[in-house]
Order: C-alpha cells, then sequence, then structure tokens
C-alpha cells in the first residue's frame, strides 16, 4: 500500500474544497474513495457512526485528521485519499481540521504496519499542514509524498507493492 500510487489510482486528492461541518467534510474526504470502488457508501455512515460514538479518535494532530472505520464496514482495497479545505471545520472536540486524509485498509496490520508510517512521515515534513493547504496541484502533493520517503519511519517498509 503505497501512499502516492494510492493517490494516482485512485485520483484522490482534492485540493481547496469547502465543507460547513466535519460530518461534511469526512464525506468530501471518502467521496474520491466511493467513486473509485475502493470503499462503499457504508464506510461513510461508519466513520460517523464511531466519530459520535467515540468522539473524533483520528484527529491526530492540529489541523490533520485521518477519517477511518473498521475494515469490514465497506473497504473493498486499500487506498487513500487526501482533501484541504479553505477554511477549517471544527470536530466535536473543539479541534480545527483542515487536510483530511482518508485511509481505507483491508486489514488492521496494513493500517498500522505500511499505512501509519507512511502518514506520519508525510506530516511530520516541516509546516506539512500549511504547505498542503498551499498546495494548488495534485503534482505539488505528490511531490510533498516523494519528499517524505526519506523519512527514518519508512526504513524496512516495502512501498513498491
Amino acid at each position: 500500500m503505497n501512499l502516492k500510487k494510492a493517490f494516482t489510482e485512485n485520483d484522490s486528492i482534492r485540493l481547496g474544497l469547502s465543507a460547513s461541518t466535519w460530518q461534511e467534510a469526512v464525506k468530501l474526504s471518502v467521496a474520491p474513495l466511493i467513486e473509485s470502488g475502493a470503499i462503499t457508501e457504508e464506510y461513510y455512515h461508519a466513520i460517523i457512526e464511531s466519530t459520535e460514538e467515540y468522539g473524533p479518535y483520528y484527529v491526530l494532530m492540529p489541523g490533520m485528521a485521518m477519517p477511518h472505520a473498521r475494515p469490514e464496514a465497506g473497504v473493498k482495497r486499500d487506498a487513500f485519499s487526501l482533501v484541504t479545505l479553505t477554511e477549517p471545520v471544527t470536530f466535536s472536540d473543539g479541534k480545527e481540521v483542515s487536510v483530511l486524509l482518508a485511509l481505507a485498509a483491508t486489514s488492521s496490520d496494513i493500517h498500522t504496519s505500511v499505512a501509519i508510517p507512511q502518514i506520519v512521515a508525510l506530516f511530520e515534513l516541516e509546516n506539512a499542514i500549511e504547505r498542503l493547504v498551499a498546495c494548488k496541484t495534485s503534482e505539488e502533493v505528490l511531490a510533498m509524498v516523494e519528499e517524505s520517503k526519506n523519512s527514518p519511519y519508512l526504513e524496512g517498509l516495502d512501498l513498491e507493492s
């Protein structure tokens, strides 16, 4: 599961979008994955339900969320999407988010061992949130993903598959 490959194959980078609620922002973040067939509509509803029950557990750092649910909730294949918002949305815990990186993983192992290190590598880049929000093209985002490949978090990972 390769971040760059998943973005390209699913045509799943959407920049400069607008959402008035966190639910709408989550919907925007999973829409490219529904369109590409990586997930079903059920996956969106599972994210909303678990957020309402457990809170926004996927807000990983100030400005960034990684909406996801269990693999059995409609994941057809491993995929990522990335959405930036022109204005941040506020989650129920008061945290504001302007970058959403949706994750669809067919297993918990992929989620933990392959997906998370790539996401950490991307978001540990200096000013990652601001830089991603400033991106105007998918190519600019993909260049940041490429830049993140030198991260120690990715040592020993096979990202070609």
